[in-house]
C-alpha cells in the first residue's frame, strides 16, 4: 500500500469510509470483502476503521464490518467487541458464543462493483 499521508492512501481511506457508510442496516460485510473490492490487504481496512476519529465512528456503522468467516474480530478491544455484538444483535443478527454471526448468508452485504474504485488512482 502507498505510504501513509499519500494521495493514494487518502483515496483508499475515503473509499473504505464510503463503503462502510453504504452497508445497510441489518447487514454486514467483512474486512476481506472491502479489501478485495479495493485491491488492498484486509489489515489495511481494519487499520483504517481502528483509527476512525470519534466523530467518524459515531457517524459510521463500523460495527457492520467483521472478520473472516463472519466473526467479530478477536483482535478488537473487549469493550468494542461487546459493543459490536450488541449493535449487530440490535439489528436482528444472532451471534454465537465464539463471536460468529449465525446464518451469515442471510445478512451478508456484497460490496459494489470494483470498476468504480480504481478511478483516480491511475
Amino acid at each position: 500500500m502507498a505510504p501513509e499521508g499519500s494521495t493514494a492512501t487518502a483515496h483508499i481511506r475515503s473509499e473504505v469510509i464510503r463503503l462502510v457508510a453504504e452497508i445497510p442496516k441489518s447487514r454486514f460485510t467483512t474486512y476481506g470483502s472491502i479489501a478485495n473490492h479495493l485491491s488492498v490487504n484486509p489489515r489495511h481496512v481494519a487499520s483504517f476503521l481502528a483509527r476512525l476519529s470519534g466523530e467518524e465512528a459515531a457517524a459510521l456503522p463500523w460495527h457492520r464490518v467483521v472478520a473472516a468467516e463472519a466473526r467479530i474480530s478477536r483482535g478488537m478491544a473487549g469493550d468494542l467487541r461487546v459493543e459490536q455484538q450488541a449493535r449487530l444483535e440490535a439489528e436482528g443478527m444472532r451471534i454465537d458464543p465464539k463471536g460468529f454471526i449465525l446464518d451469515p448468508d442471510r445478512f451478508f452485504h456484497v460490496v459494489g462493483p470494483k470498476s468504480e474504485i480504481r478511478r483516480g488512482l491511475d
